[in-house]
């Protein structure tokens, strides 16, 4: 079999290429040290959710001046709570999960994007300038119903 000189030099090319890429990611993901979070892991039961602090109360709470923290869980085509008023100005910092299966939390128009995944829990902060009503999406499929997942952020 015959191999043509232009084919030879595309595969010499192509496999360096693919030697070059999968040693950049090796170097970065072994000598650089590079590792899924192990020590700031939060997990929980998923099966006794309904019973565990502190997604037992799911809500939004007062931490501090302007400052508040949104427990939430994710279920089969829905969020607990589904809605949460904020005031203008305030930082809020979301604790979500999930008690059955992989769900998406995306605030549209912010840079809030999360998943909610059962034993998992998820950590993010941001802080609500602009009043308005923010419509939260899963962004996960999770079922026949999933198009009708969704929750109401106002920010007042």
């Amino acid at each position: 079999m015959h191999i043509h000189r232009l084919e030879k030099i595309w595969l010499i090319f192509g496999i360096s290429m693919l030697v070059l890429f999968l040693t950049v990611v090796g170097v970065g993901a072994f000598a650089l040290g590079m590792e899924p979070p192990g020590d700031h892991r939060h997990t929980v039961n998923p099966d006794t959710l309904s019973t565990t602090p502190p997604f037992d109360k799911p809500g939004l709470h007062q931490i501090g001046d302007k400052e508040y923290e949104a427990i939430l869980v994710a279920f089969a085509f829905g969020y607990n709570p589904d809605k949460l008023e904020i005031p203008a100005g305030s930082k809020v910092r979301f604790q979500l999960t999930s008690s059955d299966v992989v769900h998406g939390f995306q605030v549209n128009g912010t840079t809030i994007n999360m998943m909610a995944v059962p034993g998992e829990v998820n950590h993010f902060s941001y802080t609500f300038d602009k009043p308005g009503e923010y419509l939260v999406l899963c962004n996960e499929y999770c079922g026949a119903a999933h198009e009708v997942m969704m929750m109401k952020i106002i920010v007042k």
